[in-house]
């Protein structure tokens, strides 16, 4: 029998640490674009770059709640939280609910187009330009630059429903979902009888994502000098 208020793990601390950073690092590729910062911007973009990338291998080796494979919900279990939703009934989930998850996998297409059209964008001057422009022509460079303007407005749309919905969450359920995110702990009571296991991030496998994704970067770092 667990103890009352017992807590547990739902998010390691590698997942949270993603997540600050992709916020920090999109809010500052935003600010070093508006200020003409083009080497900064480009800087950002590379750690960016590898943030995703980690979060790719991550997905593939981490702990059970982070594994992309759970991000895709089945059609009846979305449909039945739906339901649920609309009937002001939420049950929380170790990891991300049905709704939520699309929300995610959303915001990760977003920001891996971003990224990707970002080394390849050219400005219309070809003055400024990614770290990989040279490996394609003017106008494909321009094609990509303007992908990636368009894909940035559509990731600031998909992060202001994301506030939003947790925002709701919180005054609708009384369910706070920002909490987790800082100390990757919920109440056991949240998901009784069904309590999840504890998502413990392996230390080998920490270091086997940070070293894949630290390739990638340094790939695209090399390619373009």
């Amino acid at each position: 029998m667990t103890a009352p208020g017992k807590c547990v793990l739902v998010w390691d601390w590698t997942i949270r640490l993603f997540h600050w950073l992709i916020v920090l690092g999109v809010a500052t590729m935003w600010w070093t674009a508006e200020q003409g910062m083009m080497d900064w911007h480009r800087r950002v973009g590379l750690v960016l770059l590898g943030l995703l990338a980690y979060r790719l291998v991550w997905g593939m080796i981490g702990p059970g709640t982070v594994r992309l494979s759970r991000l895709v919900p089945s059609p009846g279990a979305l449909v039945a939280y739906v339901r649920d939703l609309l009937g002001r009934r939420h049950t929380p989930h170790a990891g991300h609910n049905p709704v939520g998850s699309l929300s995610v996998i959303a915001m990760l297409l977003a920001l891996v187009t971003q990224v990707s059209t970002g080394l390849f964008s050219v400005d219309v001057d070809g003055l400024e330009s990614g770290p990989l422009a040279s490996k394609v022509s003017f106008e494909t460079g321009r094609f990509f630059a303007e992908i990636h303007e368009t894909s940035f407005n559509v990731l600031l749309a998909l992060i202001t429903l994301h506030v939003v919905a947790i925002a709701a969450y919180y005054l609708v359920f009384r369910d706070n979902l920002v909490r987790p995110m800082l100390t990757g702990r919920r109440s056991e009571a949240d998901f009784a009888p069904h309590v999840p296991i504890d998502s413990r991030a392996s230390w080998l496998r920490v270091i086997l994502s940070a070293a894949l994704a630290f390739g990638a970067v340094s790939a695209v770092w090399f390619a373009g000098n």
